[in-house]
């Protein structure tokens, strides 16, 4: 829980942690803007203990390119309102690049991928990092220092000497050609020096100019001494070291001497029979304190051929907890190392020896483009488990811009424990070769000089409610980054935040209307599973759809490797290889079900159909988990009802107690053919899908009887799909039965409609048969006849049916009729929505409407959903309700 004091004296608190509730759901880079906004963020993030687990703060991440582009309204760096003219005639061409960001990915390394947005400067390319800058190289000469966390840009100006050409990366000088490999910020701009004052080396295949100012001009360092091309520079204690491609280091006093070479290389270059190795280089770096100067040579061979000693560790597309889909291999003694030389500089003539460092002690070194970082790093693991995060160990990445092929493996990790071999890494990601990647560890230690010279900055009207820096600006940054699930628990977490979210529901969300609930629509096919494995998409984040509304997302960690069976209200009942449970879908508490009773049932197979055979039946299916009674604060969680619905039997369950069996005892072979059953005042219902016969069971009794059966309400030769609904009051039961297959006039297949609110797709078909009746089964079964009534008219109601418990939601705000006299609006009152039936997948996934009262020549609606590929989808799509309410009952409320 963070805390602040106002200059009153009196404490400020988010209660259950709202800051951090933003942050999990906005990227890592606008979390710390967010921290920076103001004063009152900024120190409950210092004090929080729950922020930091929510994105990668502190962790070496490596930061590279995303395959898509950050769509403008999901862009924190796009002004948010119409940029107001208020006195002088403001510069419209840096007001655009204002606007441009970039959405990258941060791969911590042993975390799933997180997304970035920074800014950009269009075209251009990543040429190092340090702290929170970035340097950009545009075209010509168009380079800058960046901050990703505000989007701040200090031109830097061009070489003067050098001469550009068409490709950025190369320049001209006395007929030579010089190869840009990075940009070194040695020393990062601050608040302090008005961002004028840093040290900035531009290191090229044969020449090294420094810069320390803005507004001064580069000084180029001759080397007439150099043979070789260089690898590496750095400036430590006020003077510039560069190390070439042989080892051979240089150093310039800017104030009164060099170059001078200070040593040759330590050991000489080992190479292979070939005379080459792919991770060849030398690098230089600062020791801990900084008080002595590293340097680093690492060497070996990874180009795909067979030596002896390469292990495999974990292929490519497993998906092991702790790995996140990576390509992790481990080398053998001789293949890959890694040596780390130290040298006391204070003294340079005559050079003092190196020293071999046999130990970084709990430290350990990151390099690459990036300049040098060194922190302390917790091991990730036991020694035997492939986990990268570890101490002691030197950690290299791509070590110049623009290289002429892609190193594999991208990452690799040099322990300098003699018992661990190197281990390399591959991010999995598609190689881009617009940007080259860097580490980067995201942090908002440096918050307060970004933008807190005053107390609120952001907070609109400067007074001291802290909850103003919601509002605004703030307000549409964060909803572009929150789903559905975090919105509510954010709205949980004081009144002020429940009203300001609720009455901001435009830009928010829309609540309170059935939505689909299904996988993004990335992995409906085959071609992008493996993409998906590596993705924290393909189990934790699924796509919620309001008919007539733009898609949301909705994060449900805790269905990661589960499938869902059933859903009612915010209650959601999922298995895994191991086990039933519920779990909430806001507060993701966890009630485990007990197992079905080894007497009567047994499990044989966990697939996309999972499969059960009695001890002395045939083989039956699960087609879902009916929540007939969400568990409640109020009866400690253990007040549910469910209802274990299999093809063949039925199983129903009382909170703290056990599974019990439902019997019909016909005989064989003709056993019952369920396709849906609920609970209603005490009483469990289930349709056969054979004939439409109704069994329901009295389940106060602890044996129950055997069912009485209900006769269908139409008795013909017509195929139904049947389902059962409690009515609106909840007293009566209702059937609906529809045509099981879709007539097409004439076999023509009818034109698909796009939907452009969220994509989905439209087809319209010729009027399907839909009959919903209903009756009160306690009376009529007192009475002995079962007489099923017509119901012609839901009024405002529709009823939305599937694998979820059914919902009947009151559409009286919406329209009844669509302008075109069609499909469109597609949520209307009076209908029957129906969806999946169960969690089998050999069904054709369509999403049907059908109007109880249809005006002339209107058409009955259908959701297609791509047929091609839905199979691999091991999710089926069903109805979820959003409620924003449910944070006064659920999470309840707190004052501020």
């Amino acid at each position: 829980m963070a805390r602040s004091i106002n200059e009153s004296g009196s404490s400020w608190v988010f209660p259950d942690g709202p800051l951090e509730e933003i942050a999990s759901r906005c990227d890592v880079i606008t979390a710390a803007s967010l921290v920076g906004s103001c004063k009152f963020y900024h120190d409950s993030a210092t004090q929080s203990v729950a922020l930091p687990a929510s994105q990668p703060f502190g962790m070496p991440c490596v930061l590279h390119t995303h395959q898509t582009e950050v769509p403008p309204a999901h862009n924190p760096f796009s002004r948010v309102h119409k940029f107001k003219q208020q006195g002088a005639q403001k510069d419209k061409q840096h007001d655009a690049k204002d606007r441009k960001g970039t959405l990258c990915q941060l791969t911590p390394l042993d975390r799933i991928s997180s997304d970035a947005v920074i800014p950009d400067g269009g075209t251009g390319m990543w040429a190092g990092a340090n702290g929170d800058w970035i340097a950009l190289l545009g075209f010509p000469w168009n380079w800058e220092l960046v901050n990703v966390y505000t989007g701040r840009r200090i031109p830097l100006p061009p070489i003067s000497e050098f001469k550009s050409t068409p490709d950025k990366l190369v320049f001209e000088s006395n007929d030579q050609h010089l190869q840009l490999l990075k940009i070194a910020i040695c020393r990062v701009p601050t608040a302090a020096s008005n961002y004028t004052s840093f040290s900035v080396l531009a290191i090229f295949n044969a020449a090294i100019a420094v810069l320390h100012c803005a507004s001064s001009r580069w000084t180029v360092l001759d080397n007439q001494f150099l043979a070789y091309g260089y690898s590496d520079a750095i400036i430590h204690k006020g003077i510039v070291f560069a190390v070439t491609q042989t080892g051979e280091v240089y150093a310039w006093n800017q104030l009164s001497w060099g170059p001078l070479l200070i040593s040759t290389a330590p050991i000489p270059p080992e190479l292979d029979e070939q005379g080459r190795y792919n991770l060849g280089s030398w690098w230089l770096a600062r020791s801990p304190d900084g008080s002595r100067l590293f340097l680093v040579h690492t060497w070996g061979v990874t180009d795909g051929r067979d030596y002896t000693g390469l292990v495999r560790i974990l292929p490519a597309a497993a998906t092991s907890e702790g790995r996140h889909g990576r390509t992790i291999r481990g080398y053998g003694k001789g293949l890959l190392g890694c040596e780390v030389y130290s040298m006391d500089t204070s003294q340079l003539m005559p050079p003092r020896p190196w020293r071999r460092i046999i130990s970084l002690g709990s430290y350990s070194l990151f390099l690459g483009v990036n300049y040098p970082i060194i922190i302390p790093v917790e091991d990730g693991a036991e020694h035997d488990r492939p986990n990268m995060a570890r101490s002691n160990s030197v950690y290299t990445s791509h070590h110049a811009v623009g290289l002429a092929y892609p190193p594999s493996p991208e990452i690799c990790r040099f322990s300098l424990n003699s018992e661990d071999c190197t281990v390399g890494f591959q991010t999995n990601i598609r190689w881009t070769w617009r940007q080259v990647p860097l580490w980067l560890i995201p942090s908002f230690a440096n918050a307060r000089q970004w933008n807190l010279p005053s107390r609120h900055r952001l907070c609109r009207g400067g007074g001291d409610g802290h909850l103003e820096a919601l509002t605004g600006d703030n307000i549409d940054l964060i909803a572009a980054h929150l789903d559905v699930t975090y919105t509510v628990r954010l709205a949980a977490c004081s009144r002020e935040l429940y009203d300001m979210i609720s009455k901001d529901e435009g830009k928010m969300h829309h609540w309170d209307e059935p939505c689909l609930l299904m996988p993004p629509p990335a992995y409906w096919f085959d071609e992008h599973w493996d993409v998906a494995r590596a993705s924290r998409l393909h189990d934790t984040v699924y796509d919620l759809v309001p008919l007539d509304h733009p898609r949301r997302s909705v994060a449900l960690p805790f269905m990661h490797d589960r499938k869902w069976l059933g859903a009612n209200g915010d209650w959601i009942a999922a298995a895994d290889h191991h086990e039933w449970c519920l779990v909430n879908v806001y507060t993701e508490r966890h009630i485990p079900l007990p197992s079905l009773p080894d007497s009567k049932i047994r499990h044989s197979i966990v697939s996309s159909r999972p499969a059960y055979s009695f001890n002395w039946r045939p083989e039956i299916y699960l087609l879902k988990i009916v929540i007939c009674q969400v568990p409640t604060k109020g009866g400690r969680y253990a007040d549910y009802k469910l209802i274990a619905l299999f093809d063949k039997t039925i199983f129903y369950l009382e909170g703290g107690g056990d599974w019990r069996m439902l019997e019909a005892l016909t005989p064989a072979p003709d056993y019952p053919n369920y396709c849906d059953a609920i609970e209603l005042r005490g009483h469990v219902f289930a349709v056969d899908e054979t004939d439409g016969s109704t069994y329901f069971w009295d389940t106060a009794n602890e044996n129950p009887m055997l069912p009485f059966v209900i006769p269908p309400p139409v008795v013909d030769d017509q195929q139904y799909a049947w389902f059962l609904a409690p009515s609106a009051d909840g007293k009566r039961l209702m059937i609906i039965l529809t045509v099981n297959k879709i007539g097409i006039a004439n076999a023509e297949v009818p034109p698909d409609i796009p939907y452009a609110a969220n994509g989905l797709q439209l087809r319209q078909y010729p009027p399907v048969a839909t009959y919903v009746f209903e009756l009160d089964p306690l009376s009529t079964a007192r009475a002995g006849d079962f007489l099923w009534r017509q119901v012609n008219s839901l009024s405002d109601h529709s009823l939305f049916l599937g694998l979820n418990y059914p919902i009947i939601a009151n559409l009286k705000k919406r329209e009844s009729k669509a302008p075109d006299g069609t499909l469109v609006p597609f949520m209307r009152k009076n209908c029957v929505y129906t969806a999946y039936r169960n969690i089998r997948y050999n069904q054709y996934p369509k999403i049907l409407r059908c109007n109880l009262q249809p005006d002339e020549g209107e058409t009955v609606g259908v959701i297609s959903l791509p047929k091609d590929g839905w199979d691999s989808v091991r999710q089926a799509a069903m109805w979820f309700k959003p409620a924003l309410n449910i944070a006064r009952s659920v999470l309840p409320l707190k004052k501020q």
